[in-house]
């Protein structure tokens, strides 16, 4: 394997942890991106009796906010993240969101919900005293994004959304049962061959009930088995043999690993916490907001045809396909895309 491609393949994990820990790896290949930068200002924020979110505020503390959604649920803001934004026109705000990377507590599911973490964007805007806001969200960040603009379409200025879920019971369908299958038959089945019962269904609440239940060193396997499924499936040229070599070296491995399983098939079981296609149907509420949505023609977990349906439904949308490009932020095309649509709301 050519070290190009496998600095390609580091960028798959954006639905995870993964994908924001090898952020930084094609950051140094090249690719336009903006500079480096460190934070200004990083806190935590208590936003209920048991949860503190992280935060952080790069670029020009006088500029046009735009906040930073984080994949999974169950993944978390990395320095490669603050690189898609001109740092001299925006104020960047990341966050984790409740039970992810430096919050704390860690992989807690209890009072942790998409209202939650709507609640969490506006505690946290209010907060740095922010008015109108770019939401720049991707896979479950645009789920989140888009929760929160339908909650206080007020407070948005814009949106640019990558890998569209609407969070649909035909997207979590194609997600675990058997969509991706005609794809990646060998992957699919090779998670399913992982469980105790194959055959028990609805297949997210039965991983969530199997990571959330078991003794530690079953978590871990699980976890690993859902964690390698999504990662198989989030890039063009994924193999078994690259990611073993990739665990090696991934700090606190089994750690990120759990929070992101736990938490992502805690919410998918809960149908996301969302009424029955809430999101398409209280487009209208955002259908005067600028927004930008980009997908890859070949991403598995979030296919296209959702962010086409979404843009059908919003007049001031753009629709961006991307060729030759799967899930993950980190691809090539997509990050240049991404760059190019923030650029677009710099005034």
């Amino acid at each position: 394997m050519k070290p190009k491609t496998e600095y390609l393949i580091l960028s798959i994990f954006v639905v995870s942890m993964w994908i924001t820990l090898c952020s930084n790896v094609y950051c140094q290949q090249g690719i336009e991106l903006w500079p480096s930068i460190e934070p200004f200002e990083s806190g935590y924020l208590e936003v209920s009796n048991i949860h503190k979110i992280y935060y952080e505020l790069c670029g020009n503390p006088k500029g046009k906010p735009v906040f930073v959604l984080h994949g999974g649920p169950g993944g978390e803001c990395t320095p490669g993240m603050r690189r898609f934004f001109n740092p001299e026109k925006f104020l960047i705000v990341l966050h984790d969101q409740r039970g992810c990377g430096k919050s704390v507590p860690t992989s807690e599911i209890r009072q942790n919900t998409t209202q939650n973490l709507v609640n969490d964007i506006e505690t946290l805007r209010t907060y740095l005293r922010l008015k109108n806001i770019v939401l720049f969200g991707g896979s479950w960040g645009s789920t989140l994004a888009l929760a929160y603009a339908e909650t206080y379409p007020e407070n948005v200025a814009g949106l640019v959304l990558r890998g569209i879920f609407s969070a649909t019971e035909e997207e979590i369908e194609h997600y675990y049962h058997g969509g991706v299958a005609k794809f990646f038959p060998d992957v699919y089945y090779g998670l399913l061959g992982t469980l105790p019962d194959s055959s028990s269904r609805p297949l997210p609440d039965y991983l969530f009930h199997l990571i959330e239940e078991s003794d530690s060193a079953a978590q871990l396997v699980y976890s690993r088995a859902w964690s390698r499924y999504e990662a198989r499936i989030g890039g063009l040229e994924v193999t078994d043999e690259f990611l073993d070599r990739l665990r090696a070296v991934l700090p606190d491995f089994a750690k990120r690993t759990h929070t992101l399983a736990l938490l992502e098939n805690y919410y998918m079981a809960n149908k996301c916490f969302l009424e029955k296609d809430q999101i398409l149907r209280d487009v209208e509420k955002i259908r005067e907001i600028p927004t930008i949505l980009v997908n890859g023609r070949y991403d598995m977990i979030c296919p296209p045809i959702s962010a086409y349906r979404l843009h059908l439904r919003l007049p001031k949308s753009k629709l961006i396909i991307v060729e030759k490009a799967g899930h993950s932020m980190g691809e090539k095309p997509i990050e240049s895309t991404l760059v190019e649509a923030m650029k677009e709301f710099e005034y």
